[in-house]
């Protein structure tokens, strides 16, 4: 296994107590494979992925793990180990390239300083790989485009050079934080076909962190769905989107536009997330679920899994158990 996280626990201090971002998530990446983590604003989908790359900014805190990359504990590693590793053997693609890329270098020189850092290439063997990159990721004329600063560029070629620089270095990891936010339809689909390709290519696993279930369903080989920093549901692609069992899960397919679909109104999940600073004692989802049950309020369910396919809810406990 090329990723797998364990017991993920990430808090950040606040005034009025600690808020635990992340909850206990465990969830596996092979190489070769996309893995889609899901859920609505501050679910911790990207706290989990910084934890990753050991970025979680201050004063957060990851006080659970192990997360295991080719079987070495990030978490234990030295800083100098951890900072050969980012770029180089794990790379992040992150969400707003505006505010990664630094507007007072051309992106060819940002392009280079990468590359140089991490292999033993010369200065103008780095120059040649950097315009290469821009080359495959459809930059339209990469030799003159890599002299452009970013603010001469669209978004969406500004992500693509995103991409280029995390893809520089072959790294057998990316991670893909709202690859596609802000972005056209348009250009959210080239931007994720490029993804496609690329992981292909480099046969590299792919932690894709997003809200699209419309980008999940075309590029993703599982998902996990994250709801108030527990993951509540795990399966393939296919077995989620064709048999959800979460309420939460249900919900959110069922609010996604369908053409086929003849209805005045999208259906939507009734009230909002709770206050992290006041979770409920029980399952956090239980206010909005229409499947409430009297111990809902009282615990949080465990994770169950029947082959592969996993639910955090209660109504699949007692057939769960029997099936195992």
């Amino acid at each position: 296994m090329l990723l797998s996280v364990k017991d993920l626990t990430v808090k950040f201090p606040a005034g009025r107590g600690a808020v635990t971002a992340v909850d206990g998530v465990s969830f596996d990446a092979g190489k070769g494979e996309i893995l889609a983590i899901v859920g609505e604003s501050g679910s911790g989908k990207s706290a989990a992925a910084l934890s990753v790359m050991r970025l979680v900014p201050s004063p957060g805190r990851i006080s659970g793990g192990p997360i295991l990359y080719k079987g070495a504990d990030i978490l234990k590693l030295p800083e100098k180990r951890m900072q050969s590793l980012r770029g180089d053997e794990i790379s992040m693609v992150f969400q707003e390239p505006m505010t990664s890329l630094n507007p007072a270098y051309s992106v060819g020189r940002q392009l280079t300083e990468a590359i140089t850092r991490h292999t033993d290439m010369s200065k103008r063997a780095a120059r040649d790989h950097a315009v290469d990159m821009l080359r495959r990721v459809g930059i339209p004329s990469p030799e003159s485009r890599a002299g452009s600063f970013p603010h001469e560029m669209s978004g969406g070629m500004r992500q693509r050079v995103m991409i280029a620089m995390a893809l520089s270095c072959r790294p057998e990891l990316l991670i893909a934080d709202e690859p596609t936010t802000a972005l056209d339809v348009t250009t959210q689909a080239q931007i994720m076909d490029l993804l496609f390709e690329l992981r292909g290519q480099f046969r590299m696993g792919v932690l894709l962190i997003t809200h699209d279930l419309g980008v999940v369903a075309e590029a993703a080989d599982r998902v996990a769905v994250m709801y108030c920093g527990r993951i509540v549901e795990e399966a393939d692609v296919r077995e989620l989107y064709g048999n959800p069992l979460h309420p939460y899960t249900k919900g959110l397919i069922a609010s996604v536009p369908r053409l086929d679909r003849d209805a005045p109104r999208l259906p939507a999940i009734r009230g909002a997330a709770p206050d992290p600073f006041d979770l409920p004692s029980g399952c956090p989802f239980s206010a909005r679920c229409d499947c409430r049950a009297d111990k809902c309020g009282c615990s949080v369910p465990a994770l169950m899994r029947e082959g592969g396919h996993g639910v955090r809810c209660y109504l699949y406990h007692g057939e769960m158990e029997a099936g195992a």
